[in-house]
């Protein structure tokens, strides 16, 4: 793993796609061991394969900041071939982003520091 830069963060996909691939798994893993594997599965490929990362700088340093996941509009309404309560869904798909979240700052080291 190379060393987190907000700077190259900017340009993500050429500079952690690996990292990100890491963390985006590892998320999946973790929610699909506590829910439903088909409605994390519809989750991850019809909501979260749009969602976009971005990093937030804190101030003191570059570990200072924190992830947030941009999710598309009416993540709801992108779900195909699943029966769920909204609410049950929205509630799922916020602990979902948090994990994701939480393996951002795990794969690029954040914890340790």
């Amino acid at each position: 793993m190379s060393e987190f830069d907000p700077e190259r963060f900017e340009d993500k996909y050429v500079h952690y796609f690996t990292e990100l691939q890491e963390a985006y798994r590892h998320a999946f893993e973790r929610m699909n061991e506590r829910y439903d594997s088909t409605l994390i599965h519809a989750i991850d490929q019809q909501v979260l394969n749009e969602s976009e990362p971005f990093y937030e700088r804190g101030e003191g340093g570059p570990f200072a900041g924190e992830f947030r996941i941009d999710l598309p509009p009416n993540p709801y309404e992108r779900l195909d071939g699943v029966v769920v309560e909204r609410e049950r869904f929205d509630a799922i798909l916020e602990e979902y982003v948090d994990e994701l979240r939480a393996q951002h700052r795990r794969v690029f080291g954040f914890e340790e520091r």
